[in-house]
């Protein structure tokens, strides 16, 4: 996966934006080994993790990490639990996608 193109930044507004319309595609959402084994332990569904993704607030700023991937968190109340989602925008060679990095609640 490579990052995206570094000469566009983005704030929170911007991302959250772009993630929730990456996200109306599930199949562009790759959820990480680590998310799986949190989502299991912290009985999270895939459904509350889209939600989050296609719904959900800011609550970690948008920020770049070492390799010019932007990443942030985003909470939103899903079917009564308040579920966060940490997420990461890439590319694959079919475009952009989004990396789940972890989930909280």
């Amino acid at each position: 996966m490579a990052a995206p193109d570094p000469r566009f930044a983005m704030n929170d507004v911007s991302l959250k934006r772009r993630i929730s319309q990456i996200a109306a595609d599930s199949s562009r959402v790759v959820i990480t080994a680590h998310a799986k084994k949190r989502m299991r332990e912290r009985r999270i569904l895939m459904t509350q993790v889209l939600h989050c993704l296609r719904k959900g607030n800011v609550v970690e700023p948008a920020h770049q990490d070492a390799a010019g991937c932007w990443k942030c968190t985003l909470e939103s109340l899903v079917s009564g639990d308040v579920v966060r989602v940490a997420a990461a925008l890439g590319r694959d060679a079919d475009g952009e996608l989004i990396v789940v990095i972890t989930v909280m609640h």
